[in-house]
């Protein structure tokens, strides 16, 4: 439909892939964590990443499912630079565990990809006792952002680049009917507001963004059996394909455009406008205050 290919500012569209928003980038000696690596939008990413001569690590719940993975981008990129490694997100020792060895690697680090999600299951409480999507999507983000931001400053400063934290939200941040996931989903948003405000009381090259990737069929309604099967019958007439719900994700963390831009909101490719809520700085500020509550040992 000629609206989806309507480009804005960025010279991207809703119908642009992330191929086509990191074309002629080189991001050769970068090195990316993303979350949630195993399928969807996080396999793209990385795959997209590595594409473009980025060190990619796999953070993943199943290992298996991770190295499966890792074999399918160094078959169609023989020169990829791909690890895998365990996390669950919903277990604050397991966040920590991966955190841990990740510094003990000494690898550096330049961009986080907090991509990993769960949406609208049964209610379920994590191992912590914290409702799953609040705990999966925003507080185990937090807890892992929180423990590798000493390392993203040390590369920053190293290597002189701009180290960039990136949060896959959702329009659902707007909606209430499904309360817990759109309540998780605007915590990655106030997320990323209140690190830029840290950052720059502390005068450090980093940035943190938050995006909508699209509306996509992917396996985060793997919850809702009949729900999926109406989706997947009009996705193929109305909602993004993984190549496209992938692209804002790329261009928010490779794209020489987004350069010192910090606290915003994108939406296809292009800053947008989220909503009152996102823009509360006391709201970012107390969410902030009570999840350090939360992680804390």
């Amino acid at each position: 439909m000629w609206i989806f290919g309507r480009k804005g500012a960025s010279g991207f569209s809703y119908s642009s892939t992330a191929e086509d928003v990191t074309k002629g980038i080189d991001a050769t000696g970068l090195t990316a964590i993303v979350t949630g690596a195993s399928s969807g939008i996080g396999f793209e990413t990385a795959r997209v990443l590595a594409l473009h001569g980025v060190h990619v690590v796999m953070a993943v719940r199943n290992i298996e499912s991770g190295q499966k993975v890792k074999q399918n981008i160094v078959s169609e990129i023989p020169t990829a630079k791909v690890d895998v490694m365990e996390l669950d997100l919903s277990s604050l020792a397991s966040v920590r565990k991966f955190a841990a060895e990740f510094v003990a690697s000494n690898l550096p680090l330049n961009i986080l990809i907090n991509n990993a999600g769960v949406m609208a299951p049964p209610f379920t409480l994590s191992k912590d006792k914290i409702e799953l999507q609040f705990a999966t999507n925003h507080l185990g983000h937090f807890l892992l952002t929180q423990l590798l931001l000493e390392t993203m400053k040390r590369t920053s400063h190293e290597q002189n680049k701009e180290g960039r934290i990136v949060n896959v939200s959702s329009e659902a941040h707007r909606y209430n009917p499904i309360y817990a996931y759109g309540q998780s989903k605007l915590a990655n948003i106030l997320h990323a507001k209140e690190l830029t405000k840290h950052f720059k009381e502390n005068g450090v090259n980093l940035t943190a963004n938050a995006l909508h990737p699209g509306s996509i069929a992917t396996n985060l309604l793997r919850y809702h059996n009949i729900i999926n099967g109406v989706v997947e019958w009009v996705g193929k007439y109305f909602l993004k394909n993984i190549p496209q719900g992938a692209a804002t994700t790329c261009y928010v963390a490779l794209h020489p455009h987004v350069e010192g831009i910090s606290g915003e909101y994108f939406m296809d490719s292009n800053i947008a406008q989220p909503n009152s809520y996102a823009k509360n700085a006391d709201l970012a500020k107390e969410l902030w205050d009570i999840s350090m509550t939360m992680v804390a040992p």
